[in-house]
């Protein structure tokens, strides 16, 4: 018998002049967008986590405004062990200082292709779709930013 355990995420929703920031990863040989974050570490807080991972990715540090989303559902993902359930939490963010990471135009203009490559870009608001994240949670939070704009 497996045990089975949560696999929590959580991710900050930056916008700034009608953009928000995605990051364009290459891991686990997957392309993907989606939005800054990560995992949640054992003993520590959500607030905590994304503040952390903000630090780790962008070097910058994020004001948590609110809550915004968490997974009411159970998402399957290929990504992680079948023995884990997929838990993802979103805040909205704003920086608490000016923001020096550097910006890309186009998805994936990474250096190279190597595991765990990655780079940020803006996508606006105005014409922000589903498709322009890779995971089906993503898209539900960018169905949801869009009702709420």
């Amino acid at each position: 018998m497996s045990e089975h355990q949560f696999n929590i995420r959580v991710y900050g929703l930056l916008t700034e002049n009608d953009k928000i920031l995605v990051t364009d990863e290459f891991r686990m040989n997957t392309l993907m967008t989606k939005f800054p974050g990560g995992a949640l570490e054992f003993g520590e807080g959500t607030i905590d986590c994304l503040k952390r991972e903000f630090m780790e990715e962008l070097n910058l540090k994020v004001e948590v405004l609110d809550h915004f989303y968490t997974t009411d559902y159970y998402q399957p993902t290929k990504l992680i062990p079948a023995t884990q359930q997929l838990v993802s939490i979103y805040y909205r963010v704003k920086p608490a200082e000016p923001m020096r990471f550097p910006i890309v135009g186009t998805p994936f203009s990474f250096p190279a292709l190597i595991e765990g490559a990655q780079c940020f870009r803006w996508l606006s608001l105005d014409t922000l779709s589903e498709e322009d994240v890779t995971f089906p949670i993503d898209k539900r939070v960018v169905s949801l930013l869009l009702k709420s704009t």
